[in-house]
Formats: C-alpha cells, structure tokens, sequence
C-alpha cells in the first residue's frame, strides 16, 4: 500500500511529507522543486492492546508510544502539477505515471488561496481552492482518457475476434495503473457504457473508476494563515471530497522540536509539553502553533488526515498476529510484535497469507487470543484482533 501526496507547487506539498515522514526534501518557493519522487515512511495511529491487556509490548515492524501504536506507511511526494499535465506540460506525464502506483491520494491545497493555478505565489485570497480541488480531478480524468482512448480500436476489433468482455479489454488498456477488474466492471455497469460509447461517456466511465481506484482526500493546507478558515469553510460547503484544515508546517516544526528533545510531542496530540528553557524565537513560535492550530483545531491535521486516508477511505484495520495466543508473543516472546493493516472484510486466512505465503499455504486453524476460541479460515477479522494462526509443515 502506498499513498500519495500531490497538488501545486508552493501548497506545503513537500512540506506535508516530511512532516509525515520526517525525511529531508527541498522545501523552497520554486516551481518543481520535487522533480524526482521522494519516498518515505509515515504511521497511522491504533489502539494498542498492551494496556488492557496489562503486557509490556515489544513491537518490531512499528512503535508503541503510550498505548497508541504506529504502524507503517509507504508515503511518495510526486512533482508539483501544473495545467495542462495531461497533455506534457511541465512535468505531467511524470507526475501522472507516479500517481497511479498509489492506493489512495492526499492533495494538499493552499487554503489561503496564495498560490496561482501554476504555484506562483500571489496575495492570500487570490485563487479560489475550488479550482484547485477541480483541476487536480480533471488532470487525472482527462490523462486515463488519453491512455484508453490510445490503441482502443485496434483492441475492440481483438474483442469481437475473440469474444473477451469489453470489461477485460479495458484493463489490458489500463494495465499498470493500478486499476483492478472489479472497480472496471463496476464502472461499467453504473454508467452503461459501450465500445460506441462517446468520449463524454468515456469520461464520465473514468470519473467513477478514478473516484474508487485512486480515493483523495483534501489537506487544507495553512490553515494557520489569516482568513483561512472562512475560505474553508466555504469550500468544505461545495466539495464532495474529505478535507481536513491543516497546517503542515507546525506539524513539522513540532516533530522537528521533539526529535531534539526541546518539547515532547506525539503526531496527532492536541497539544505538546515544553522540556527545556526556550528561546524568544522558539516560544514566540511555539505559542503561535498551540493559539492558532492545536487550540482551534485540535492537532495540526496531519495526522488526522493519514488516519482518515487508510481507516475511512481505503477501509483498512490492524490486527495482531501472534504464535503464543496465551501470552501473546512470538517464538521470541516478544509480546505484539507486530501489527499489520488488512482491507476491513479480510479474513484468518488472508492474515495467515500476509503473515507469509507458506503459513497461508499450509494454514490448520487459528485461535482468537482474546477469547481463547478456535476460528475458522473464513473467520472475518476485527479491527484489533490479536489472532494465533496454526500452520502445518
């Protein structure tokens, strides 16, 4: 699973994910100052079992801070789009290939309204984030449009020849970008479309698809910028999409401020503790994070918004697997070693398979550790199990 962060130059784009990520990019005002993909790792935040429980966790492939678990996400900040992406312009065939690897999008928009359509910054309240929101959507639209309308002929004439499903040939058209067969058929049928189908219906075919294979989420980004939260509200009103006010910046400058141990602060906190003697900069700072971002909104949206994107859009949940389903540990006895997101609907089956192939391959049964009862293989999880699954040799 990999999520991606997209939208104008000069949004906090890039800002957004170090933020999340905490790894060093460019952070500049020019165009294109991501032009190469930059790749990292961000945390969705869980329950962790551990407290009522009363075990002391020793977590492997994520962290346990206080009874909140984070567990790993694959994040990419692609190149800054512009108008015209679906034709060339600027770096869109690049942005537009690097995107549909994606499960899911964040597109962080400049609430304040002080980027233009190409990222040049302009005077708050100059550009209206609407059009932001609608042009991303169109950018993508049109480009999919570009692709399946590319070699279709020459594939219907193979279906007739053939008899293939119109719905087959569709996904060796749009092989590599992610799309499954079941969101194509899906698509189809709810806008009946037709190899003698226009391309107005061809695009409203591909408005569907994309809205299922590739969900967004809106970061309302510099929230903290004046009149910004009414320019929000006024887009919240009319956008169908999730958005969430944000302000990457103090995001990052809190986890900057953490890291070196000046306060203590953990992603997602509404507020943060003071652990050394400031300076006048670094309280003037500070105070204007916590009055204008943690006070109103009650975090930075950061955050909120990964959690948002993999629990509520893409419908993911966390279990527990485990060997020793009495004291919930691994061959190690490390107790909830780790935690591993599944789609909401998985079953002990699909866990024993993302545990490791030949588990999957070889699995007897398996044992909900909580309660103690043997489950089936077709057992459908809940989000915070902790399961011990049986496998022969």
């Amino acid at each position: 699973m990999l999520i991606g962060v997209v939208g104008k130059s000069n949004t906090g784009k890039s800002t957004f994910f170090s933020a999340a990520t905490l790894v060093d990019v460019e952070i500049s005002n020019r165009i294109f100052t991501t032009i190469e993909p930059n790749k990292g790792v961000t945390y969705v935040r869980a329950e962790c079992p551990c407290r009522k429980l009363n075990v002391k966790c020793s977590p492997k492939n994520s962290k346990c801070v206080d009874g909140v678990r984070y567990v790993p996400v694959k994040m990419v900040d692609v190149a800054g789009l512009v108008p015209g992406a679906h034709e060339g312009r600027g770096l869109g065939n690049q942005f537009l290939s690097d995107i549909m690897e994606a499960s899911a999008l964040i597109h962080v928009v400049d609430i304040s309204g002080s980027t233009d359509e190409s990222g040049n910054p302009v005077a708050p309240g100059s550009n209206d984030p609407k059009n932001d929101i609608k042009f991303l959507e169109e950018e993508i639209d049109f480009w999919i449009l570009g692709i399946l309308k590319r070699n279709l002929l020459t594939l219907i004439r193979k279906m007739e020849a053939t008899k293939e499903k119109f719905s087959v040939i569709l996904e060796k058209q749009l092989s590599g970008l992610g799309i499954k067969l079941p969101e194509i058929e899906d698509a189809i049928n709810r806008t009946h479309l037709t190899t003698a189908s226009s391309d107005d219906e061809f695009l409203e075919f591909i408005k569907i698809l994309r809205s299922t294979s590739k969900p967004i989420i809106i970061a309302a980004n510099k929230i903290d910028v004046p009149r910004s939260e009414k320019i929000f509200e006024r887009v919240k009103d009319v956008t169908k999409l999730d958005i969430v006010p944000c302000s990457a910046a103090s995001e990052l400058a809190l986890r900057k401020a953490n890291e070196k141990s000046v306060i203590e602060y953990n992603p997602g906190d509404s507020d943060f503790t003071v652990l050394k003697e400031l300076d006048d900069k670094q309280k003037t700072a500070l105070d204007f994070i916590r009055s204008h971002v943690l006070i109103p909104y009650n975090s930075t949206g950061v955050q909120k918004i990964i959690d948002d994107i993999i629990f509520n859009i893409l419908d993911m949940i966390v279990v527990y697997p485990v060997e020793n389903e009495h004291k919930f540990t691994d061959h190690k006895n490390n107790a909830l070693p780790d935690a591993l997101l599944l789609k909401k609907g998985s079953t002990a089956l699909d866990l024993a398979y993302k545990v490791h192939e030949d588990i999957g391959k070889n699995f007897i049964a398996a044992v909900d550790a909580r309660t103690g009862m043997h489950i089936s293989a077709k057992y459908v999880l809940k989000n915070g199990d902790i399961i011990s699954i049986k496998a022969g040799k």
